[in-house]
């Protein structure tokens, strides 16, 4: 999905549990069983402490530590250097690309457009006009503005 990240203008980076020297291999199988060219950097931290650092190795993954260790946690930081969003996968559960872009979608849209999404908003569907808004301003700056209840009015999503 890189080229989905891309048209966002978005920057990826990895975080390996494990040492340098085993990026390669992994790099290599993760091309050949998802036929891409990874085009990331991966930070090495064997010694986890860029992951203690961040909180994301939870209680069960310390019990864990000496066999198998996977860190599953996704950060969305702006421009700014401000972390948005973390989402936290236990080391069973794998990551969901498709979710991580909406959020995306909904931070860029939130933050050109001064509006908030609602759950599970996908960019084209209606978005909220926030509270701190007026309906009169809401209506001159957006056009279209349906109430719900005053403090819930909905708008079409202006990004498109």
């Amino acid at each position: 999905m890189r080229d989905e990240f891309e048209k966002r203008d978005v920057k990826m980076i990895g975080l390996s549990a494990n040492d340098l020297s085993s990026h390669g291999k992994w790099i290599q199988d993760i091309n050949e069983l998802s036929d891409t060219t990874l085009q990331f950097p991966i930070i090495a931290d064997a010694d986890r402490s860029v992951a203690y650092l961040y909180d994301m190795v939870t209680e069960e993954d310390m019990k864990k530590i000496d066999t198998a260790f996977t860190i599953r946690s996704v950060f969305i930081i702006d421009p700014s250097k401000k972390v948005r969003l973390t989402m936290m996968y236990p080391a069973s559960v794998g990551r969901n690309s498709s979710e991580v872009l909406r959020v995306i979608d909904s931070l860029q849209t939130g933050d050109k457009k001064g509006v908030t999404t609602p759950i599970d908003w996908q960019v084209g569907n209606d978005v909220i006009v926030p509270p701190s808004v007026s309906t009169e301003d809401a209506k001159k700056k957006f056009g279209q503005v349906r109430e719900v209840k005053p403090y819930l009015r909905w708008t079409p999503d202006p990004s498109q």
